[in-house]
């Protein structure tokens, strides 16, 4: 897969990116990134990107000349454009899965109050937004997205099965889990995985993540 992030903070992506299982990814040639600063589709000497809205308010708006030279720059016929916005649809592990089915993001992060209204109409496939809450600019969001669709490419966690049966990967949180030692300050791992009983440790998993779920996420079921 190909990602690239349109961003006025590229230096903010240096460190969570090049770590852990997405450095794996990139090394094994299963994730293309690549980090673009905005201001580089920028014609004059002070490479502005933002100007006041038109009507009068506070903030400022991204504008669309640099935005547009941008994706037109980096697009490809099967490029997926989005962008991080508060109105967008809610990013979860559904949304990850058919994310990690696409050749080619193109993620733009927003800024200031947000973009030019004909960015949305004319240049976007997709918006989201990873919460309700308001955060400085759409760099971290980008960063989630990346983490939780990287994952999901086939090769990337070594054993495929592992993104199959975790939370969220069935409309349920995960169960349980224990190791080593069995008996920890009193505390016991439970005897059904002691067992060796396959189907009925899968029958438990699965009871556990069902009543995990209606206990602490109900919203999920």
């Amino acid at each position: 897969m190909k990602i690239d992030v349109l961003t006025l903070f590229p230096a903010m992506f240096a460190g969570p990116l090049d770590e852990s299982i997405i450095m794996r990814a990139r090394k094994a040639g299963l994730l293309e990134l690549a980090i673009h600063d905005l201001r580089d589709w920028t014609h004059d000497r002070h490479r502005k990107v933002d100007d006041r809205p038109f009507g009068g308010g506070p903030g400022m708006l991204l504008k669309p000349e640099p935005l547009f030279a941008a994706v037109e720059d980096l697009q490809r016929e099967e490029t997926r454009v989005v962008l991080f916005s508060p109105d967008g649809r809610k990013f979860d592990q559904g949304v990850a899965r058919e994310l990690s089915e696409q050749k080619h993001l193109l993620l733009i992060t927003g800024h200031y109050e947000g973009v030019d209204e004909r960015v949305r109409e004319a240049l976007v496939d997709e918006e989201l937004s990873i919460g309700d809450y308001v955060l400085t600019n759409g760099a971290l969001p980008a960063m989630v997205v990346i983490d939780a669709v990287t994952r999901l490419l086939p090769g990337v966690l070594g054993d495929d099965e592992s993104s199959q049966d975790e939370s969220f990967s069935h409309g349920l949180l995960e169960y349980p889990q224990y190791t080593r030692p069995a008996e920890f300050r009193g505390m016991k791992v439970p005897e059904m995985l002691l067992s060796g009983n396959h189907a009925e440790i899968e029958k438990w998993r699965r009871e556990q993540a069902q009543q995990r779920t209606e206990k602490r996420r109900p919203d999920l079921l």
